[in-house]
């Protein structure tokens, strides 16, 4: 492939550029010689990495290895290609903070579910390797064993739920052979409800599975029994799975950030919705986040409004960082109308990869960017994406995903939304679902000419999503060509506005405590409430708190919330103390709570002073009923002591009886 070094240099130009032919056979001693120099080190060929990290040796953790070949080189645009490969080797250059793990230990104990021989065969294979026990369902006829090397039993299971080293399943039907089992195995007397655990399950049923996104459930290994490949594969997968684990934690949760609940009312459910394997469930007044079950797709954190979950692999304003170190590269070397396909490395670095092998390879203005998942991708970094210059933003998935990707999707129409809201017109943001690399090479062809923003923005910033979506919709509004003030969004934003029936609100300030971020507030002078959007991430809480149901939520993106100062929602006259003259309540409150008692409770007697103390504030409501001697039990009826087991004894005892009549004698004419 040609090296355009001179576009690699203007890209890069705080970096020594070393050009090289042969870098792994012939020119090996120049990787030494500049490997001795200190510093990172970024080397442009991933196919020798293997080479490259031995003689590097103690070297090996401060280098990076990006794919300049497949991705930009090898293509009928190679030529052209230098700008990309500038913006790929600075994407390389940016630091990735190391994420955390969690382990999962297995000791082998194996459920091999199946309904007949094809399961006890699959046992056989396993038997030397893993504790065996196969569990057959339905009625099909399985000759018994000369010898019994494993157990075989019949049971159906009825729930499963755990993960690679801890599952529990719930089996009904549950039977064990007969010893005197002849032709067929016969079954002893079913029991249901019972528990079964063990650390991998083999599910050749061929029935549903019994796990939501089973492929992304660790352990839990399924193959259709009518394909004895696939039954091979699986039992392969199964017999490595012994020993411990190390899994990333792929997403850390800050509980107090959380908006789920408050006081047992639901607010923001947005990550339970989205969560393909069930690993985040309610807790109390927020969620928790299973990371052994957890599968790392980033749906939770791409969609939660308040930053309680954020992705560790990468974080994301790491993510930022990479996407504006390539971007401002490709520009700096002289790219323009800069596509970013986001692709994970599984599916879409094969696809890119058999595409510049067998077809025309990538665009030279199509810059790939690899993430752990697709859906990680949150809006911040799409909203960055265009400050920073790119013209379009394409979406790499299977055409037949593993999990729902609804997140994704919801990611893309609010993204579309605000850029078309600002000038960017065309269809800017899409993704493309194909396993075929021809189909993703006519996809992008396909791509209609769209200019970036005139001014790109070179912005650099760390902190929660939250934070980096204010900075990025700041950022790409200043830059954009048609800017507006406010632009409507779907629903389940992370931005808006909230409406109040200001007729029906009473001030009694529920929504205050409820919300989490303090968008909602009070004013411990006067009864008011007040509203600040930049805070709002449309939680939900306040309206489901509010007891008139009189809040309204909008979502929406105003750019002039950052600097707006707390808009007054409701504002009413303070009810001063008549005896004081102390603030202590709302005025129209306590004038209607008056109205309601006087003369309509026995202890406010139409004309009576004893109301006064209603218009009072606390202290002076004590004084009062201090220097008036107020009773408030004079004037009621007094009722009769409680009848207490002696009185009833009492009462029995002293009850006259009625005598028995003589018996009936002869009969008188």
């Amino acid at each position: 492939m040609r090296l355009d070094t001179a576009a690699i240099r203007r890209g890069c130009s705080d970096c020594d550029i070393v050009e090289a032919r042969q870098l792994c056979r012939s020119e090996l001693e120049r990787l030494r010689n500049t490997a001795a120099v200190a510093g990172p080190l970024i080397v442009g060929c991933t196919q020798e990495a293997p080479l490259f990290a031995d003689e590097l040796d103690g070297r090996a953790h401060s280098t990076a290895f990006v794919n300049i070949r497949e991705t930009a080189g090898w293509s009928t645009e190679g030529p052209q290609a230098g700008p990309k490969m500038a913006g790929l080797l600075a994407a390389a250059s940016e630091p990735v903070p190391p994420h955390p793990f969690v382990t999962l230990s297995s000791e082998g104990v194996i459920l091999i579910y199946g309904r007949d021989d094809v399961a006890v065969e699959a046992g056989r294979l396993l038997a030397d390797h893993l504790d065996v026990t196969v569990m057959l369902m339905g009625a099909a006829p399985v000759a018994p064993q000369a010898t019994t090397p494993f157990p075989i039993v019949r049971g159906t299971i009825r729930n499963a739920r755990g993960h690679l080293g801890a599952f529990s399943l719930t089996i009904d039907g549950y039977a064990v052979p007969r010893p005197s089992s002849r032709a067929a195995l016969a079954f002893e007397t079913a029991r249901s409800g019972l528990t079964s655990q063990c650390d991998i399950v083999l599910d050749l049923s061929g029935g549903p599975a019994l796990f939501a996104a089973h492929d992304l459930r660790d352990g839990y290994l399924r193959a259709d029994p009518r394909d004895p490949s696939a039954m091979l594969r699986a039992v392969l997968r199964a017999r490595d799975l012994v020993g411990s684990f190390d899994k990333p934690r792929y997403v850390d949760f800050t509980a107090e950030l959380c908006a789920h609940s408050r006081s047992g009312l639901i607010g923001c459910h947005r990550c339970l919705d989205l969560c393909p394997t069930g690993a985040i469930t309610p807790d109390g007044d927020h969620v928790r986040i299973n990371a052994e079950v957890c599968a790392g797709c980033g749906q939770c954190t791409a969609a939660c409004p308040t930053g309680a979950a954020t992705y560790a692999l990468p974080p994301a304003d790491t993510l930022l960082h990479t996407l504006r170190a390539m971007l401002l590269a490709y520009r700096n070397a002289g790219g323009s109308d800069a596509i970013v396909l986001v692709h994970d490395g599984e599916h879409g670095s094969a696809l890119i990869d058999a595409l510049a092998r067998h077809g025309d390879g990538l665009a030279a203005n199509v810059l790939p960017l690899a993430v752990n998942e697709v859906t990680e991708v949150g809006l911040e970094a799409v909203i960055a994406a265009f400050a920073y210059g790119a013209a379009a933003i394409r979406f790499l998935v299977r055409a037949r995903p593993r999990h729902d990707i609804a997140g994704l999707h919801h990611t893309i129409a609010m993204a579309g939304t605000i850029t078309s809201g600002l000038g960017l017109t065309g269809r800017r943001i899409e993704a493309i679902a194909t396993d075929d690399p021809d189909a993703l090479d006519a996809a992008l062809r396909t791509i209609a000419p769209a200019p970036a923003v005139a001014h790109p923005a070179t912005f650099r910033t760390v902190g929660k999503r939250r934070d980096l979506l204010r900075i990025a919709l700041h950022e790409l509004h200043r830059a954009a060509p048609s800017p507006v003030d406010v632009i409507a969004l779907p629903d389940g934003a992370p931005l808006g506005a909230v409406s109040v029936n200001v007729d029906g609100c009473t001030l009694c300030l529920s929504c205050v405590s409820a919300c989490p971020t303090g968008a909602l507030r009070d004013d411990p002078d006067r009864p008011v409430l007040k509203f600040v959007e930049d805070s709002c991430v449309q939680c939900g809480l306040c309206q489901s708190t509010c007891p008139e149901k009189v809040i309204t939520l909008t979502p929406r993106i105003d750019f002039r919330a950052t600097r707006a100062p707390a808009e007054i929602l409701k504002e009413e006259e303070p009810a001063l103390c008549i005896r004081c003259n102390t603030p202590f309540g709302i005025k129209s409150t306590i004038d209607r709570i008056a109205v309601r008692l006087e003369g309509r409770h026995w202890m406010y007697p139409a004309g009576d002073r004893r109301l006064d103390t209603v218009r009072m504030c606390a202290d002076c409501r004590v004084i009062a009923m201090s220097e008036q001697q107020f009773d408030p039990f004079a004037g009621v009826p007094k009722r009769a002591p409680p009848r207490t087991t002696d009185d009833y004894l009492r009462a029995r005892d002293t009850e006259p009886r009625d005598e028995p009549a003589p018996p009936a004698g002869p009969e008188t004419r």
